[in-house]
C-alpha cells in the first residue's frame, strides 16, 4: 500500500495557496489532507472553490467530482440540507452520456435514504449505482450502501458478503483516505452489531494497520471510536479501552456521543468505580442514547434489583428487533438468577438460545454461559459442566479474558456442587487471578463476598438477613414482594449452601460470618 505524509502535503498545499491562490485539483488534493490530518471545516472551503475553478475552467466534469465529494463530506458530518442543496444544483449539470456521475448522485440520493429510514427504496438505487459504477471508490461506496441496507432488512449473510466486496477494493488500496476510513468503520460496525466479534477484532487489527502506513492521519472516527474502545475491553486492555472512549467522548459530535459516554460508564462500572458509571450513564441517557443493559447492572450492584429488572423489562419491550436484545437477555438471566426468579431466567437464557443459532462464536458463548447459569441456580451443577466448560473455551478462542473469568466462577460454584472442593477452590483462584490483573474490582468484591456468604446469591441473602429477625416466610415475602412459595424455596436453597438444617442454625451462621 503506498505511504502518504498527510502533514508534508498539507503543509505544502497551504503554504503555496497562501502565495497564490491553487488550481482547483489542488483544491481537491488541499481537501483530502485537511479531511485525513482532522481539518474537517476546512474541507467543505476547498471543495467549494475547487468546484468553482472547474467551472471557471469549462471543466463541468471535474466540477460535478468536486460537488460530489462536498456533499459526502456534509452527509457525513450530519448537514444533511447543505448536502442536498449542493446534490439538487449540480445534478442537473450532469451530461446524459457520463453514467459514472450519473451512478455517484443515484448513490447519494439513495444515501439519504438510507439515513432517513428507508432501506427499501435505497437498496435498488445502490444496486444501480454499483452497476453504473466503475472507479474503485464509488464501486465500494456503493456496496457499503448496498450491505447496510441489507443489514437493516434483516438480510445478514447477504450483508456481509456486500461489505466483503467493498473491502476488496479498500485493502487492494484502490480507494481514497476518504473511503477507506468509512469502509473500516463500516465494515466493523455491522460486525459489532451482528456480535462477529472475531471478524470485528480482524478488522480492526486491518484498519491500525492502514492507519499506521499514512503518517499524520486521525484514526478511528464515528462510531468507530467506540467500537474500538469496546474491543480494547473484550480483549482485557481496560486502561486503553478506557483511554479510547473518553477520546470518543471528547471528539464525537452531539447525538454521536451518547454511544461513548455508555463505554465510558461501562467500564467504570466494571473497575467498580459506581459515582462515576452513574455520572457516565447519566451523560449517555442525556445524549439519547440506550443506557441498557449497563445501568440495570449498575442499580443490581447497588442493591436495587427492582429498579434494575424494571429497567431491562422496559428495554426488552420497547424494541425487540433490537441489536443489543442479546445483551439485554444476558443481563436478564443474571439479575433473575441473583433474585431466584428460575422461570424468568429460564425464559430469558431460551430466547438467547434462539440468537445462538446464527454462527456467533461470542453469541453461543454468552448463550451457553446462561443457560449454565440458569442450571447451577437450579440445582442442576452436573448438567450445567459441559455448557459452562463450552462458554469458557469459546471465550477462550476469542481472547475475552473478563468473560472466561466470569464463566470460570460459575464453573468453580458447579464443582462446589457436585463435593469437588478442590477444583472448586482451583477455578475460583483461576477467576480471582484475572479479575486481579483486569482491574475488575466489582468482580473481586463479588467473589470475595461469596466467599464469606456461602455461595448465597444476593437475593438469598436478603432472604437470610430477614429470616434471622425471626419473621415468618410470608412476612419476608411482604418485605420483598415475592410469593410465599418463593420464599420457601430460597429458604431451602439457603439452608443446602450453609450446611444447616433449621432457621436457628441459618441465624447463627449469618451473625458468626456478620451478615447482620
Amino acid at each position: 500500500m503506498e505511504q502518504y505524509d498527510w502533514p508534508a502535503e498539507y503543509a505544502e498545499l497551504t503554504a503555496a495557496d497562501q502565495h497564490s491562490p491553487l488550481p482547483p485539483a489542488d483544491l481537491d488534493r488541499l481537501a483530502v489532507a485537511a479531511f485525513v490530518l482532522g481539518h474537517d471545516d476546512e474541507v467543505a472551503g476547498y471543495r467549494e472553490r475547487a468546484f468553482e475553478e472547474h467551472l471557471a475552467r469549462g471543466d463541468v466534469d471535474l466540477a460535478v467530482r468536486s460537488a460530489f465529494w462536498l456533499g459526502f463530506h456534509l452527509q457525513g458530518r450530519g448537514e444533511f440540507a447543505r448536502a442536498a442543496g449542493w446534490r439538487a444544483r449540480v445534478e442537473r449539470m450532469i451530461p446524459a452520456e457520463n453514467i459514472e456521475l450519473t451512478g455517484m448522485f443515484l448513490q447519494a440520493d439513495a444515501a439519504t435514504r438510507m439515513m432517513t429510514g428507508d432501506p427499501v427504496t435505497a437498496l435498488p438505487r445502490f444496486e444501480q449505482a454499483r452497476e453504473l459504477a466503475t472507479e474503485p471508490s464509488a464501486i465500494a461506496l456503493a456496496s457499503l450502501g448496498r450491505g447496510r441496507c441489507l443489514e437493516m432488512l434483516g438480510r445478514r449473510t447477504e450483508a456481509l458478503t456486500a461489505l466483503d466486496e467493498a473491502m476488496v477494493h479498500v485493502t487492494a488500496g484502490r480507494v481514497g483516505p476518504e473511503v477507506a476510513g468509512i469502509a473500516y468503520c463500516a465494515v466493523i460496525d455491522l460486525c459489532m452489531r451482528l456480535y462477529d466479534v472475531r471478524r470485528a477484532q480482524e478488522w480492526t487489527h486491518a484498519l491500525t494497520g492502514w492507519c499506521d502506513q499514512q503518517s499524520g492521519l486521525v484514526p478511528y472516527r464515528g462510531v468507530c471510536l467506540v467500537h474500538r474502545s469496546q474491543i480494547l475491553q473484550l480483549r482485557g486492555a481496560w486502561s486503553e479501552a478506557a483511554g479510547a472512549a473518553e477520546d470518543a467522548c471528547r471528539r464525537l459530535a452531539p447525538g454521536a456521543v451518547g454511544s461513548a459516554w455508555y463505554q465510558v460508564a461501562e467500564l467504570e462500572r466494571q473497575r467498580g468505580r459506581y459515582a462515576e458509571a452513574e455520572q457516565a450513564y447519566q451523560r449517555a441517557g442525556s445524549e439519547g442514547a440506550e443506557v441498557q443493559p449497563g445501568l440495570a447492572r449498575l442499580r443490581a450492584a447497588q442493591g436495587n434489583h427492582a429498579s434494575a429488572i424494571a429497567g431491562l423489562e422496559r428495554a426488552l419491550a420497547e424494541d425487540p428487533l433490537a441489536a443489543t436484545r442479546p445483551a439485554l437477555l444476558a443481563a436478564r438471566v443474571d439479575l433473575a438468577v441473583d433474585c431466584g426468579d428460575l422461570e424468568a431466567a429460564r425464559k430469558a437464557a431460551a430466547e438467547l438460545n434462539e440468537f445462538a443459532r446464527v454462527d456467533s462464536p461470542y453469541l453461543q458463548a454468552l448463550a451457553a454461559y446462561c443457560e449454565g447459569a440458569v442450571r447451577v441456580a437450579g440445582d442442576d451443577a452436573r448438567g450445567a459442566m459441559p455448557l459452562l466448560r463450552r462458554a469458557w473455551m469459546l471465550w477462550q478462542e476469542l481472547e475475552m479474558p473478563y468473560e472466561a473469568a466470569r464463566t470460570r466462577v460459575l464453573v468453580g460454584r458447579a464443582c462446589g456442587a457436585l463435593g469437588d472442593g478442590d477444583a472448586e477452590q482451583m477455578e475460583l483462584a483461576s477467576a480471582r487471578a484475572a479479575f486481579e490483573q483486569l482491574g475488575a474490582l466489582a468482580d473481586l468484591a463479588a467473589l470475595e463476598d461469596t466467599g464469606q456468604t456461602g455461595g448465597l446469591s444476593p437475593r438469598e441473602l436478603e432472604v437470610l438477613r430477614l429470616l434471622a429477625t425471626g419473621i415468618t416466610n410470608r412476612a419476608v415475602g411482604e418485605q420483598l414482594f415475592l410469593s410465599e412459595r418463593t420464599v420457601a424455596r430460597h429458604v431451602s436453597n439457603i439452608f443446602g449452601k450453609l450446611g444447616v438444617s433449621s432457621r436457628a442454625a441459618a441465624t447463627a451462621y449469618a451473625y458468626e460470618k456478620g451478615l447482620v
